[in-house]
């Protein structure tokens, strides 16, 4: 399997795979590139990547600075993340084009924080990424530990807040652009990290305005943690690619 590490103005890109349909991977909070690798989740779609049917991007995190500050107020952290968005469209973005071998649609797919990441960048940019893959997120940035007077800054990054209000052209465009996986356990930490009752409200949301969101839960016995995400993304992803 091919293996290209990338170092970028602003973090690290780890690129798997030699041919195939591009995923943008996001890693879990406070996440790093090689997050996925060092916790199986590479192995898991091992056969996706030898076969040439999907090559991987994962990327570092930017949530110390962004949704992970509690010392700073929700606003704050929304315009940090900005930043982030950013970087990923002004540097990952034409990083992944250049080594596809010229521009075209990606798609994107994260675990935990890295799920929220993975939904908002589609439908922010799905022009860009007109599939998402999200597994076990939680979809309301207010919920972590969020305080402070919130503005468009905040509104504009957190889908619960903006996706009630979707309408008119943009709304039409998106039903026929773009389609969204939320995947979730029942068991150990889903109820906790808030992953269960989010997941579940998001596809509500989603389907509310006939967007396309396939909404899979998974039984008691499957947990908030690495190994679900791995049987997860092995049921998965053959369907995409």
């Amino acid at each position: 399997m091919r293996r290209d590490q990338v170092e970028l103005a602003g973090g690290t890109v780890i690129a798997y795979g030699h041919y195939g349909r591009p995923f943008l991977v996001f890693p879990s909070e406070q996440g790093r590139a090689w997050d996925w690798e060092s916790n199986g989740m590479i192995d898991a779609i091992r056969p996706l990547l030898d076969d040439g049917r999907v090559k991987l991007y994962c990327v570092d995190s930017f949530d110390g600075a962004s949704w992970s500050n509690r010392s700073i107020p929700m606003e704050d952290r929304a315009r940090h993340h900005g930043t982030y968005e950013a970087w990923v469209l002004d540097h990952v973005l034409p990083m992944i084009h250049a080594h596809c071998g010229g521009p075209q649609e990606v798609a994107t797919m994260g675990c935990s924080l890295g799920a929220f990441h993975s939904v908002l960048f589609a439908l922010r940019r799905a022009d860009l990424f007109p599939l998402a893959l999200g597994l076990s997120g939680n979809y309301d940035a207010s919920s972590w530990h969020g305080w402070g007077e919130r503005g468009d800054a905040t509104y504009f990054a957190n889908p619960v807040d903006f996706v009630p209000n979707l309408n008119g052209s943009h709304l039409d465009w998106l039903r026929s652009r773009l389609s969204i996986l939320l995947v979730v356990g029942q068991g150990q930490w889903e109820d906790t990290t808030g992953s269960l009752p989010s997941t579940r409200h998001m596809a509500d949301l989603l389907r509310a305005k006939g967007l396309r969101c396939e909404l899979d839960v998974w039984g008691h016995d499957v947990p908030h943690d690495w190994p679900s995400w791995r049987s997860q993304i092995a049921h998965h992803l053959p369907r995409f690619v």
